[in-house]
């Protein structure tokens, strides 16, 4: 066996979380003549699912090495590139050092100039909307393309698509990066989000016939009811988990029978951990995150037949406060995208 490589670790100042720390720490001892509090209050918690509650990125970053041959891909609706750098994402960065990153919700107006970005990922695509300081979604990545496109074919408005996906082909597989279309407040928009769905199910389908597929970023879906923390009421009310939406993404997993010939598809994080309550999204509103109330809408969806090639997909679920999302990674035999 090669040497075991050191983990990946940064270290970041964390003004806002030690300032915290040491107000708690002050205010136990102020307080210890006249209540008692437990130690324990001083540590980070985890809420009934499971997940941590921090609500900024921890002061140590780190991560367990890529397993050997393997490409790690990482995806993360950054809810602003601009905002989520004054926060710590490039310590995220830096610590999980991705072979493909792919950010979604950018809303950068025009191509980013950071050496911080380009010298580690050589080969960027930035898809920019046509709005201001809306949508965008980039996929930066260490290894060459054979090809770029940033277009939904069929589509009846190009424009609503501009920065909402990025397709890159490499040699054993196309990389497909979206910021699905939201179905709006009070399901407003939930027509514009079926023509995309539709368009978007022919367009995979398509792909995947070509070669294997990976389709990965902020898909806008809550596929099942444990996908996310209140299903009954937030069921056929509340975008991302309607009927039209789930039923949309269900067809993708697993084709209709008058869908002949077409390939099946496997959401990678929910059939390794079938009955976990993860979720990738926590509002910044109603203390979402301290009470592990979310949603799972940032994954990975690979062609039925890649799924043996991935050696790992988690959530990082302690990676928030930089974004109202954490970031999604997993890890596959590197011949599927250097083609060695």
């Amino acid at each position: 066996m090669p040497p075991k490589k050191k983990t990946n670790a940064v270290k970041r100042k964390a003004a806002s979380e030690s300032d915290s720390q040491s107000d708690n720490e002050a205010n136990v001892q102020s307080a210890s003549k006249k209540t008692k509090v437990s130690r324990d209050s001083l540590e980070p918690a985890v809420a009934a699912n499971g997940q941590p509650t921090n609500k900024v990125l921890p002061v140590n970053i780190s991560f367990p090495p890529r397993i050997a041959g393997t490409v790690r891909l990482s995806t993360w609706n950054i809810c602003s590139l601009a905002s989520a750098s004054k926060k710590g994402f490039k310590f995220y960065v830096e610590a999980e050092d991705p072979d493909v990153l792919v950010l979604t919700e950018t809303k950068v107006n025009e191509v980013p100039v950071d050496p911080f970005l380009t010298t580690r990922f050589p080969h960027c695509t930035w898809a920019i909307s046509s709005k201001k300081t809306y949508s965008g979604t980039a996929v930066l990545s260490k290894h060459k393309p054979l090809s770029v496109d940033t277009k939904l074919p069929g589509h009846p408005d190009p424009s609503s698509v501009k920065g909402r996906i990025v397709t890159v082909e490499f040699p054993g597989c196309y990389i497909v990066a979206t910021y699905v279309t939201n179905a709006g407040q009070g399901l407003k928009t939930l027509k514009e989000k079926n023509t995309w769905n539709e368009h978007f199910t022919a367009y995979i389908r398509d792909l995947d016939k070509k070669k294997p597929v990976i389709w990965m970023g902020d898909l806008n879906v809550a596929p099942t009811a444990i996908d996310l923390a209140n299903p009954k009421s937030n069921w056929n009310k509340t975008p991302g988990y309607t009927k039209d939406e789930t039923e949309a993404f269900q067809n993708i997993l697993n084709p209709p029978d008058s869908a002949a010939g077409v390939g099946k598809f496997v959401d990678v994080w929910r059939q390794n951990h079938p009955e976990d309550k993860h979720y990738t999204y926590f509002s910044y509103r109603f203390n979402c995150r301290t009470k592990g109330l979310g949603w799972r809408l940032d994954m990975f969806v690979v062609s039925e037949r890649l799924v043996e090639k991935v050696k790992m997909c988690e959530i990082r679920s302690d990676i928030y406060g930089a974004s109202d999302h954490v970031p999604v990674v997993m890890e596959i035999e590197s011949d599927i995208v250097t083609g060695n």
